[in-house]
């Protein structure tokens, strides 16, 4: 392999990874199912979950979803080692969540993948979700509401309106 299609192909898995966070974060499942072989697998031993394909990784993250209040995912680049048309890393996540039931919490976990070159590009055959740091304490702070959602300010929250909302002075 030439060093041009080695920067390529990483280039191509970092954008995978990308993806796959801008997936979770716009809640299009069917996108982050996209970027998996059709035998793909995501792994979560600590939920603990497991999906296969791209269909059932589509309809368990849309179940996931419906549970969360908020969920914040921010991936930090790791190792990358590309063997042909095959590769393997790990990607490093920091999350924040509260689900709709309370649960709640930050944690630090790393993603070991295997990856497989595909007509379509590079595409996820395993995922591993492997969590290295979990704190449960209570999360101080709340995502902010849709307008006219409750709690928005706009609505009547006690907090008052927030600056580019109808009912805040504008600057300038």
């Amino acid at each position: 392999m030439n060093d041009f299609q080695a920067i390529a192909d990483r280039v191509e898995i970092e954008a995978l990874r990308g993806e796959f966070t801008d997936a979770a974060m716009m809640r299009d499942r069917a996108r982050l199912a996209s970027l998996f072989t059709a035998d793909g697998v995501l792994r979560m031993p600590n939920v603990p979950i497991e999906m296969s394909g791209p269909e059932e990784i589509r309809a368990a993250g849309e179940r996931l979803q419906a549970e969360w209040e908020f969920f914040v995912q921010n991936t930090h680049p790791g190792v990358i080692r590309i063997d042909g048309d095959t590769a393997t890393g790990r990607a490093y996540m920091q999350e924040i969540a509260r689900m709709r039931d309370g649960r709640q919490g930050l944690n630090y976990a790393v993603y070991h993948d295997r990856y497989r070159r595909t007509p379509d590009g590079w595409r996820f055959t395993e995922r591993v979700y492997e969590v290295r740091y979990l704190d449960l304490t209570p999360l101080t702070g709340s995502a902010p509401r849709a307008e006219g959602a409750p709690g928005d300010p706009s609505a009547g929250d006690a907090r008052g309106p927030r600056p580019g909302t109808p009912h805040a002075p504008q600057e300038g």
